[in-house]
């Protein structure tokens, strides 16, 4: 069954409306999603993983079905500053001062900072399928600029890429999920149709494109300051990737996340593409049978 045992919900955070899944009982562990997904991409991870923890799955800020700040000229609600610290009043909201978190892909750019903002929040971190933002833009070149052309394509001004993307939205999906080949049926047909649901629905496509534009932007400020400062992450850090993905072929990944991390490292490859969970999804709770702690 697709999230079986869990509830699906809507839970008031920071002023905002979050849409969640939550289920099991134990130690709290946040599991953050990516784009251009929902929370519905930790369908197959999700229910082993709260045969030990109480897990809380929600669409992070601007996806899903969870609260979509306007476009702005400074992008500061869609910096990964503001979408951690709606995520830490989530879980606080629900009790939870402290907690560990599984991300992937941009819920892992929301987690880097908030292992840096809030260290005293999170207990662990395990990061999917990325390396510091900083370091992306650090190392830019044509293998990046070709492969990650999303970036910098979302990352327009407003509302050019939100009008490209509204006028034929399943075909860009599908497109801008095919970074490595794969079957046209790989997405469970329930998480697929909710992905879709999400980018038809109002505000959507502008929160994705307000993510990618902070990034390029405020983002990048608060990096710099924390790299200047010498903030790295403190808590024990879990960096996966896909094998077969981008991450492994453009960079010498475990050198960077050293260079980020200033507590307990493990540091290791998935047999997939960029979607880890969905594609491996039994090495992935392997590894973090090892790492998560009860």
């Amino acid at each position: 069954m697709f999230f079986d045992g869990f509830t699906l919900e809507f839970h008031e955070a920071n002023g905002k409306r979050f849409r969640l899944r939550r289920g099991g009982e134990g130690p709290p562990l946040l599991l953050l999603h990516g784009n251009p997904q929902t929370h519905a991409m930790w369908h197959r991870v999700a229910p082993v993983l709260a045969r030990r923890f109480a897990v809380y799955c929600p669409d992070i800020t601007g996806y899903g079905f969870s609260a979509k700040p306007p476009v702005s000229t400074d992008h500061a609600a869609y910096a990964k500053r503001s979408m951690a610290a709606d995520m830490v009043a989530l879980m606080r909201s629900f009790g939870h001062d402290r907690f560990q978190v599984v991300s992937h892909d941009r819920g892992a750019r929301v987690a880097h900072r908030m292992a840096l903002d809030h260290a005293d929040a999170v207990e662990r971190l395990c990061t999917m399928d990325i390396i510091p933002t900083l370091a992306h833009f650090d190392r830019t070149d044509m293998a990046f600029a070709m492969g990650y052309w999303h970036w910098f394509f979302l990352a327009q001004r407003h509302p050019g890429p939100e009008n490209m993307i509204r006028a034929d939205i399943e075909p860009w999906f599908d497109f801008h999920t095919s970074r490595e080949p794969k079957p046209a049926d790989f997405f469970h047909p329930e998480a697929r149709a909710d992905y879709l649901a999400a980018l038809r629905a109002p505000g959507t496509i502008e929160a994705i494109c307000e993510d990618y534009r902070a990034a390029t932007t405020i983002d990048l400020e608060h990096d710099r300051a924390s790299r200047a400062a010498g903030e790295k992450v403190r808590c024990p850090l879990l960096a996966l990737w896909g094998a077969k993905g981008s991450i492994p072929k453009w960079y010498d990944a475990p050198a960077i996340w050293k260079d980020y991390a200033a507590g307990p490292l493990e540091i290791g490859d998935v047999p997939s593409g960029h979607y880890l969970a969905e594609e491996a999804p039994e090495v992935v709770l392997a590894r973090l049978d090892g790492f998560l702690r009860t």
